[in-house]
């Protein structure tokens, strides 16, 4: 099957088809006569399991990792787990700045009281605060919740 069958077929554009295959998570695949690649069924399983793993926000380095897994299997899955666990650690790290993220907007949303000018605005103010930690935090004290 020719590229674009692939992408058909996983709903992988083209483009981040061949970033993949200069990555090295994809293997260059062979060329026919006309110099098309030819990919095959195994390239689409890999694709796919490429596109999950991304879908989980995965970077490059961590499906690398697992990728090396499935060509070279380990004793055991602990590569695997490793891999996962970090992940995860590294989701629950960002979830819990993005919540810090939403009570500084949820101040500074609560800075405006009262509409009016753009220039007098609670919000506009805030943001315009020499505040080292934040915008919110010179609107409403300790927007951190720290």
């Amino acid at each position: 099957m020719h590229i674009k069958d692939l992408a058909q077929a996983t709903g992988v554009p083209a483009d981040t088809i061949r970033h993949y295959e200069r990555a090295g998570l994809l293997r260059p695949p062979p060329r026919g006569d006309n110099n098309y690649r030819r990919y095959t069924d195994a390239d689409v399983q890999r694709l796919r399991f490429i596109r999950n793993c991304r879908a989980l926000d995965m970077s490059l380095d961590e499906v690398r990792t697992l990728l090396d897994c499935l060509d070279h299997p380990p004793p055991d899955c602990s590569p695997v787990t490793t891999v996962i666990t970090g992940h995860l650690e590294h989701v629950r790290h960002r979830l819990a700045t993005l919540q810090q993220l939403e009570r500084q907007l949820v101040a500074l949303q609560q800075a405006c009281t009262q509409p009016g000018r753009p220039d007098l605005c609670g919000m506009v103010l805030a943001l315009s605060a020499p505040d080292a930690e934040g915008p919110a935090a010179g609107a409403h004290g300790a927007v951190h919740g720290r």
